[in-house]
């Protein structure tokens, strides 16, 4: 009976053993939740192996060398007796405090790069092969060329490197504005020295705009990058060169999933020039612009905050021709419509000088077309500084007096310049030394035109002031108290 017992329960315990392995999934295999459709996971990842067969030959490893130099360097003291350099000395004084000669070490670099011709062509970043003294390029097959500069843009971090080889595997290019967010893409480049490193991810952001660089409308991903990488490609899937990679934000100085690439139709809008002519021409029209904010937005009856408010018109510059005006918004550029002020520099520097281009703006809330003649812009834009009794217009919460004639003349403009600042005025970012200019459209010549500008709004007034030789449109609440 026992011996029946225990042969009825194993039976049963077997049963129940096989019907759960029966309803589990096997290894190896996807299962699908309710109402969600799967792939298995070899069919739902990418395959990056025929790309790095076929393009990873035309990616090249940069190295770099900056010899030891002399430095000459001025002393601010001007030249010293040496009874005077050893009082000085004495008390613990380097000295000659800068002056004199200085030795550099000689430095090494390394970075990556691609080909983009067959006879020796390639593109890096300009920070890869800046100041160098020395390049090294190393291919795939460890063949050696030594590289010269050909043209180099520190304002888009493009460089042009030459060297003497024909016959060379040249990397298919791609179209960076056909790029969607969270398509995969793969970078190849020599992190720390590694060459040929493969790293891959998706495209996180496009259009990123970064501290620092106006130009360039920055490709984010999250593939790998570290230092080495700079000046290599970043691929899409059909092996087509999207992008150059060239940042990474990082506070530990590693990669921690951000990382940025130049477009590559900028790259070769770029590199055309730099092979032409050595150098980069860029488009002007000289307007100082700022972005929509919501309380801008609002004093300027905007229904969004798309578009850039124009600031400022540089006197005799190509915009000052036109119709264009301070407060203007502009909403497209040769009918391409701007969403934020940082889209602008992108566009007009991209223009060739002498073209014509439209602007599409918004104007008292009508919409009008201006056509403006572009200019070149100069390798450097000098910078000049305002300056500084009392009137007081409390509602706005500032103390202001009429700039005096040589204040003006100095300034540049008309207008009133702000001794003293608070409330309202000081919440919204107005500043001691500011000049007032115009309030909502209206010109502001005295302390009284100021008075009846202010007088008769309820809740915001739009404040345009000049600060140093730069001008920004200020919204302020003057309906809130302290």
């Amino acid at each position: 009976m026992k011996n029946n017992k225990k042969a009825l329960f194993a039976a049963i315990m077997s049963a129940l053993i096989a019907t759960s392995a029966a309803t589990l999934p096997s290894a190896g295999y996807a299962f699908e939740l309710p109402g969600i459709k799967t792939s298995s996971a070899r069919e739902s990842l990418p395959n990056f192996v025929d790309l790095v067969e076929k393009y990873g030959k035309g990616v090249v490893n940069i190295s770099i060398v900056k010899k030891a130099k002399t430095i000459q360097m001025d002393s601010p003291f001007g030249a010293l007796d040496e009874q005077s350099a050893e009082i000085f000395r004495r008390f613990g004084f380097p000295f000659p405090f800068g002056g004199g000669s200085r030795q550099t070490p000689e430095r090494r670099g390394m970075g990556s790069g691609f080909i983009v011709s067959a006879d020796g062509l390639i593109l890096t970043n300009h920070h890869v092969v800046e100041g160098a003294d020395e390049i090294k390029v190393r291919l795939t097959d460890k063949r050696e060329f030594k590289g010269k500069v050909l043209g180099s843009d520190p304002k888009t971090d493009i460089a042009v490197v030459k060297i003497d080889a024909k016959d060379l595997p040249v990397l298919k290019m791609g179209n960076s504005d056909k790029l969607k967010v969270g398509e995969w893409v793969a970078a190849i480049g020599s992190p720390f020295g590694l060459d040929n490193t493969v790293t891959a991810g998706i495209v996180s952001a496009k259009s990123r705009k970064l501290p620092d660089d106006q130009f360039v409308p920055f490709i984010q991903t999250d593939v790998a990058v570290n230092p080495g990488n700079s000046g290599g490609p970043l691929f899409n899937m059909d092996g087509e060169v999207v992008g150059i990679n060239s940042q990474i934000f990082s506070t530990s100085g590693g990669f921690m999933g951000l990382s940025f690439a130049i477009p590559i139709d900028l790259a070769l809008e770029i590199k055309d020039q730099l092979v032409k002519s050595g150098k980069v021409t860029r488009g002007r029209i000289g307007v100082l612009i700022q972005n929509i904010t919501p309380e801008l937005a609002e004093s300027f009856g905007l229904k969004n905050q798309k578009g850039a408010i124009v600031a400022q018109i540089e006197k005799n510059g190509p915009a000052a021709k036109s119709k264009l005006r301070e407060g203007d918004v502009i909403t497209a550029v040769n009918g391409k419509a701007v969403e934020s002020s940082s889209d602008m520099p992108v566009m007009i520097s991209a223009m060739k000088p002498g073209s014509t281009v439209k602007l599409t703006v918004l104007r008292d809330g009508r919409s009008e077309d201006i056509s403006i003649t572009v200019g070149e812009a100069p390798s450097a834009r000098a910078s000049g500084a305002a300056a500084a009794n009392p009137d007081a217009s409390a509602k706005l919460g500032v103390a202001v007096r009429a700039l005096s004639e040589r204040e003006a003349e100095k300034a540049g403009t008309e207008g009133v310049l702000v001794e003293d600042v608070k409330g309202a005025a000081a919440r919204a970012g107005i500043r001691e030394g500011d000049i007032i200019v115009n309030v909502n459209g209206r010109a502001i010549r005295s302390p009284s035109d100021l008075r009846n500008a202010v007088s008769g709004a309820k809740k915001s007034v739009r404040v345009l002031v000049q600060r140093g030789d730069s001008r920004i449109f200020i919204p302020v609440r003057i309906g809130e108290k302290d």
